[in-house]
């Protein structure tokens, strides 16, 4: 085995021949197992959101596999509409072209070449992270078989009343000119201002004034709305106001929707461009005025002086001649939440526009229910109240999108405007009895992408085809998803699996956090804190992590601080730390928190782990090589020990992995492996191999080989490389068969030994009381000890007797002995461990005089380091001023010296105590 573990040598090796090998793909067992990839981004790169998710299902997958279950991870890609056609269209306008220069038909062509060049990047990413996906089956939501299946499900819904086409209010982009759904819409808090305008009364008695950020919107108000409750405006419900600068009229109306603090309490009502205020024209029967066009400059319902203008001009010289009538009463600073699309960074507006939509209230009832009856659970089980709240408020949704690349819609208008919906022209035709010269045109609209991902589920198997997968593996067993997308893909997965299928599309959903920086911070490029998970495998350059990521940026002006944030995160780049630390780092995060803190500390010390088992397995391998080792009927005290341990770790991670609790399972494994194996194990090994007869070396070997392989074998799904390496080379010794650890059966808990557990709980409490007085009297480790024994029970006298041996070698003890009850031991230091003393001999040991001097140079130095923590905090300048991190850091800076200060204190008392 080589020195020292590279992970870089071996996780490529390892994971192709399992790809060559098929292994990925599910057997012919008859218990099927199967998880759903959410499918990522044609146009994706992995991210620490991809990697952690996928961390998590590779996991379960991994584990399922290795209980014998047929097990399919389903893989695939999402077309993703419109960042992929914003992809292609920036490659055009480096050419000076536009898509409307080629034509649909050619730039469609354009996208596919596109996607079949550099297209699916995050597949490669994937491998590098171990997935086990069965990617003899991926599959893409634009594949013809899934382009039928989409095409049959808008064909059945619309002839069965649940699609129509409608005029509603949606988020629009003025720069893509599509409508968006809301997880496109970024908003974030921005400064503007609130402007207070002066609405004349029609019977000339003042004004009322109404408040508002969006002036240019006023054009198309219908109203003005006061609370019913609001005392100050009573006498102007009914009456008439002039809308300025239109030669309009508006009436004012009551609507208790109106917050009474906002503002004058007068609020603007404008059904066309607000959301909330389409809701209260429905109720109050408003006209609804829209003055955009889509790309956002003012139409022609406006006044003929603002027409043609863009939204924001438009907002400036609306000011301004408000104020030219003394019709402005003030302008305020006021900070606000701005939305703006997600791909194009452009402002979206509310805007009336024909959409399709599907009637939603139909589907959502049995999705209710499925949650409520127990056919789906929700892990953790509070998001049920989450789904629930959503589903009871659900609204019809937008499945229309203003793009080029995607499904597009089955219908066709007639000459007269009527709808005709079918597979094809020809189908639509023949369910619309249409002669053939009639001519028909195809809606130019896509689908929102949400619309095929809601069939993923049954799609990539084969619907509407019933084939052996779809038979086999629907319903899937557990949906893995941020609490993000639970409104947008889940409860639509559900709606449309119960529809098409007649069952639920997985039993479980598993809902975890969102990863986020060290310091809790949402990971974003401007911040500079987001890090690259294959940067984390291989290690990265800083000045290479700066060109990565200020290179090609949309907006470019933002690189400066990009790249000045790159530097403040990360002055070092990042260390290469290896495919297998970076998930155990993913699946020990793997909490039932919202929020996961990433720390590059964790992966380090998991880096070590890492470590810590490659030197572990060389020691076992070293020990082992050239020996006959086999299973023998008796063994040590030890050996029972380990193996008892063994199987009460398999059974724990076996409930935990089953409880989708993997931060247990990755602690009580990095627990049992580096805590009692390596570091208990491993050294109680090495007094029976030195000095123990044939039969006790042969039983101490086989435990060592044993217990680490099926320690291999538990740990395999989280950490496929190393586990896979190291097992290869337990094959021989342990005289296995089969080619992969990943094929191995997942070990089963079996009996454990209380007594040898006992036992060995004895020898560590002793031992760490012996290492603790070394610790306290600044004693070399290797430096041999005298010690002696009082009180204590006849057992603890048989114990002592039985690992004479192991203390002696292990506690590097010289003479050792009991001493009665009652003797003194004003020499001695002495350890507890229930009733019994241990004794250790201070003759020639230490000098007292120079031990105390150390510490309390040592005391005086953490004193005046706590006094410096302490003024700090007590300034209010600096707790008031200083970020939250900083003072928080120095928070736990002054627990640490108060910690240190005790233990300083402690250790000189008890040397005063003995001295005296």
């Amino acid at each position: 085995m080589e020195k020292s573990y590279q992970p870089d040598t071996i996780e490529r090796h390892w994971y192709q021949l399992w790809e060559e090998k098929g292994y990925f793909s599910p057997t012919e067992q008859e218990q099927p197992y199967c998880i759903m990839l959410p499918p990522p981004n044609v146009t994706g790169n992995l991210h620490m959101g991809h990697a952690f998710q996928d961390t998590i299902m590779d996991v379960l997958t991994r584990f399922h596999r290795m209980q014998g279950e047929s097990a399919l991870w389903q893989p695939g890609m999402d077309h993703a509409g419109i960042a992929t056609q914003m992809v292609v269209e920036r490659q055009l306008g480096d050419q000076g072209l536009s898509r409307h220069d080629l034509g649909r038909d050619k730039f469609i062509d354009a996208v596919w070449d596109w996607k079949n060049d550099s297209g699916g990047q995050i597949t490669k990413q994937m491998r590098r992270l171990g997935a086990s996906v069965d990617w003899d089956h991926s599959r893409f939501t634009m594949d013809d078989e899934l382009s039928l299946a989409v095409t049959k499900v808008f064909v059945d819904l619309y002839h069965e009343d649940l699609i129509y086409r409608g005029k509603r209010l949606v988020n629009w982009d003025p720069v893509l000119h599509t409508a968006l759904s809301d997880l496109e819409v970024i908003s974030k808090e921005e400064s503007g201002h609130l402007w207070h305008i002066r609405y004349p009364r029609v019977d000339g008695k003042g004004y009322v004034v109404v408040a508002t950020t969006r002036p240019e919107t006023m054009l198309g108000d219908t109203a003005v709305a006061v609370n019913p409750e609001d005392p100050r405006y009573t006498d102007l419900i009914g009456l008439e106001l002039e809308l300025p600068l239109s030669g309009r009229t508006i009436p004012v109306i009551t609507d208790s929707y109106v917050d009474i603090e906002f503002g004058s309490g007068c609020v603007k009502i404008t059904p066309a461009h607000d959301f909330n205020d389409y809701e209260m024209g429905k109720r109050h029967q408003l006209a609804t005025i829209n003055v955009l066009n889509d790309d956002a400059s003012i139409n022609d319902e406006a006044p003929p002086a603002y027409r043609g203008l863009d939204r924001f001009k438009a907002r400036k010289q609306i000011v301004a001649d408000l104020e030219a009538a003394g019709l402005m009463e003030k302008i305020e600073s006021h900070s606000l939440m701005i939305p703006r699309g997600d791909r194009s960074g452009a402002i979206v507006e509310p805007y009336l526009t024909d959409q399709w939509y599907v009637k939603i209230a139909p589907l959502a009832e049995p999705a209710i229910e499925a949650v409520q009856n127990g056919k789906i659970r929700f892990v953790p089980d509070n998001w049920n109240k989450t789904y629930f709240d959503w589903m009871h408020r659900i609204e019809d949704w937008c499945i229309s999108r203003q793009l080029w690349w995607g499904h597009r819609i089955p219908a066709w208008y007639g000459p007269d405007g009527s709808i005709y919906v079918g597979f094809d022209e020809a189908d639509a035709r023949k369910r619309g009895n249409l002669a053939d010269d009639i001519p028909l045109k195809q809606d130019d609209d896509v689908l929102d992408t949400w619309f095929s991902s809601a069939l993923w589920p049954f799609s990539t198997l084969g619907w509407p085809d019933k084939t052996p997968r779809l038979d086999k593996y629907y319903p899937t067993n557990v949906l893995v998803t941020g609490f993000d997308i639970i409104f947008f893909w889940v409860a639509r997965m559900i709606m449309m699996g119960l529809k098409f299928m007649g069952d639920v599309p997985f039993r479980e959903v598993y809902v975890h956090g969102l990863i986020r920086d060290a310091h809790g911070q949402k990971m974003s490029k401007s911040k500079g804190n987001v890090l690259d998970p294959i940067d984390l495998i291989d290690g990265i350059e800083l000045e290479e992590l700066v060109k990565k990521r200020t290179t090609g940026l949309m907006q470019p002006h933002m690189a400066p601080m990009i790249e000045k944030n790159l530097r403040k995160e990360f002055p070092n780049g990042t260390s290469a730390f290896g495919c297998d630390a970076l998930r155990f780092t993913f699946a020990a995060l793997a909490t039932n928190g919202r929020d996961i803190r990433f720390d590059l500390g964790r992966i380090e010390g998991n880096r070590n782990f890492c470590n810590k088992l490659w030197n572990a397995a060389r020691y076992v391998l070293m020990s082992t090589t050239d020996h006959e080792v086999h299973a023998v009927a008796q063994s040590s005290a030890a050996d029972r020990w380990i193996i008892s341990r063994m199987h009460k770790m398999i059974a724990a991670i076996r409930g935990h992995i089953n409880e989708y609790r993997l931060d247990l399972a990755s602690q009580r494994l990095y627990e049992f492996i580096w805590n009692e194996y390596c570091d208990w194990y491993l050294e109680l090994s090495k007094p029976v191999l030195q000095k123990g007869n044939k039969e006790e070396q042969n039983a101490t070997r086989y435990t060592l080989l044993y217990v680490l392989e099926r320690s291999l074998r538990c740990l395999h799904p989280i950490m496929p490389f190393i586990t896979e390496d190291i097992w290869q080379r337990l094959k021989a010794p342990l005289k296995i068969e089969g080619e992969s650890i990943m094929l191995q059966a997942y070990p089963q808990a079996g009996d454990t030994d209380r007594q040898a557990e006992d036992d060995i709980s004895w020898l560590q409490n002793v031992l760490q009381g012996i290492r603790n007085i070394r610790a306290e009297l600044n004693v070399a480790p290797g430096k041999t000890l005298d010690i002696a024994f009082q009180a204590g029970s006849t057992t603890d006298k048989k114990r002592q007797q039985q690992f004479s041996n192991l203390l002696q070698g292990l506690g590097k003890i010289g003479a050792s002995q009991w001493l009665k009850e009652g003797a003194d031991t004003s020499q001695y230091s002495v350890a507890l461990v229930a009733d019994l003393k241990i004794l250790v001999s201070l003759k020639g040991l230490v000098d007292l005089e120079d031990e105390l001097t150390r510490l309390n140079k040592l005391l005086e130095r953490e004193l005046t380091d706590l006094k410096r923590s302490e003024g700090k905090l007590d300034n209010k300048r600096f707790v008031d001023n200083a970020p939250p991190v900083v003072v928080e850091q120095e928070h736990q800076r002054l627990a640490t010296h108060k910690t240190k200060v005790a233990g300083f204190e402690a250790q000189i008392g008890k040397l005063k105590k003995l001295r005296d």
